[in-house]
């Protein structure tokens, strides 16, 4: 494979496209080959599981008290355990008086509720925290699960980044460029004139590798609780559709199998967003963004326009970037170190050195512009779509647009202006119930709307 790594060539129009769709036989041993290789097992007793007596106990008492009187198999579903490590547990409930059998519920389970005691027991662990759902894991447990999950364990092939892009229209030298980055698990810097795909193409970084990570539903320091996993960041991914694949591989169910994850933040960016955050009302602890985002890609979208400075943020992250931990300092004042293993990528229009100093840019070693379109490029991509969405095409329509749009009045290709003006033109078809036509009347209306109050004059 032959690429042009000349940036003023590549200016000029020496982009060539990678082919879309692009399908080939991963070669041994790169991202697509690697199969789940960390699978958390069901632990035998409680110390295997990193967990103490009285780290069940509130749990219990809470869900007893918010959900009535259960059996110990339920119980035990609720915090994700089972039912072996769960018994002993009860009995301990039991003779200290908290809990008390009210009848049988099948072979050796009983029916729990709570005693009086245990009623006030479990008023005052709610009024701490309202978070009653499955045990926690421990957090050596979890910082080697991150650590043997790591994206920097895995090496993706050009083909692996160029099938990630796949649906894209990028050139070699740019697959190239977010290859190695990928492949060396180091942050970077996407750049350019908006409207070129820097988040499209963030947000696919990660299908470049393996697929699906296991993280805990939550992890608990020190009787502390601080919840992992989150249905909006999160997508769960189970194993089989069969409810038993579970139980015959032995997973231990406090685990749960997820996409790698890709979190996107822009604007809203806050100093919050950083930190372990204690919910006041339901007092659970909630994990930050790039503690979220382990063993997966952090987007630092429109970087530059958070409502935080760029200095906070770089100076927060400057050390972690480094070192690859993090300190976290949790409500109770104390602080634990965390990894921080995430592919980390920082999109914005403006220039890198706009944004921040020497010392974080050399912290930062990939610097990946995203160039306007040529015109070959933004020919293919309107053919593409033209099709996609079944327009029927007048002849030299496209011709028209291009040379009274963009080449007499010097308007740059962008890549977001094929779909864009595509949707003005189904729109005003819809409005006016008139077939799905790409014609120099409807597409000079098209422009007329979308570039009124834009650089450039209009011919209409």
């Amino acid at each position: 494979m032959e690429f042009d790594a000349n940036l003023d060539a590549q200016k000029e129009g020496a982009n060539i496209p990678v082919s879309v769709g692009l399908s080939t036989n991963p070669a041994p041993g790169n991202a697509k080959a690697v199969s789940d290789d960390f699978i958390p097992r069901e632990p035998k007793t409680l110390k295997e599981a990193g967990l103490h007596q009285n780290d069940l106990f509130p749990l219990i008492l809470k869900f007893l008290f918010l959900h009535g009187n259960n059996s110990g198999g339920r119980i035990a579903n609720q915090l994700k355990i089972s039912f072996t490590l769960l018994r002993p547990v009860m009995e301990s409930l039991r003779s200290d008086l908290l809990v008390g059998h009210k009848h049988s519920s099948g072979i050796a389970d009983f029916e729990y509720e709570l005693s009086p005691k245990g009623v006030e027991q479990a008023r005052i662990h709610l009024s701490r925290s309202t978070y009653c759902g499955s045990a926690p894991v421990g957090i050596k447990d979890y910082v080697q699960a991150v650590l043997r999950q790591s994206i920097k364990n895995l090496k993706p092939s050009f083909t692996d980044v160029a099938e990630a892009l796949g649906d894209l229209i990028v050139t070699d030298l740019e697959v190239s460029q977010l290859g190695q980055a990928i492949n060396a698990g180091k942050s970077m810097f996407l750049f350019g004139a908006p409207g070129n795909g820097k988040t499209c193409i963030a947000n696919r970084a990660i299908l470049a590798l393996g697929q699906h990570i296991w993280i805990p539903r939550a992890i608990t320091v020190g009787g502390e609780v601080i919840r992992m996993f989150d249905p909006s960041v999160h997508e769960p991914v189970p194993l089989q559709d069969k409810p038993s694949i579970t139980n015959e591989l032995q997973i231990d169910e406090r685990w749960i199998r997820i996409k790698r994850p890709t979190i996107v933040i822009g604007g809203e960016l806050e100093m919050k967003h950083l930190e372990a955050t204690l919910n006041p009302i339901t007092g659970i602890i909630e994990a930050p963004i790039h503690v979220k985002s382990n063993c997966g890609c952090l987007v630092i979208d429109d970087f530059g326009r958070q409502q935080i400075s760029t200095s906070e943020l770089l100076n927060r992250w400057i050390v972690p970037m480094e070192s690859g931990h993090d300190f976290l300092n949790l409500p109770s004042g104390r602080q634990i170190s965390l990894p921080f293993e995430q592919l980390l990528i920082f999109s914005t229009n403006l220039e890198p050195t706009e944004l921040c100093d020497e010392a974080f840019l050399r912290r930062i070693p990939y610097k990946v512009e995203v160039f306007d379109p040529t015109e070959a490029q933004f020919r293919t991509l309107f053919a593409r779509e033209l099709e996609r969405m079944g327009f029927e095409v007048q002849n030299n329509v496209l011709d028209h647009l291009i040379e009274y749009h963009y080449k007499r009045v010097g308007r740059p290709y962008r890549f977001c202006h094929v779909l864009d003006l595509l949707h003005q033109c189904r729109d005003f078809c819809e409005f006016h119930r008139r077939p799905l036509q790409f014609s120099k009347d409807i597409v000079e209306l098209a422009v007329l709307n979308y570039f009124s109050g834009m650089a450039g004059q209009l011919h209409v």
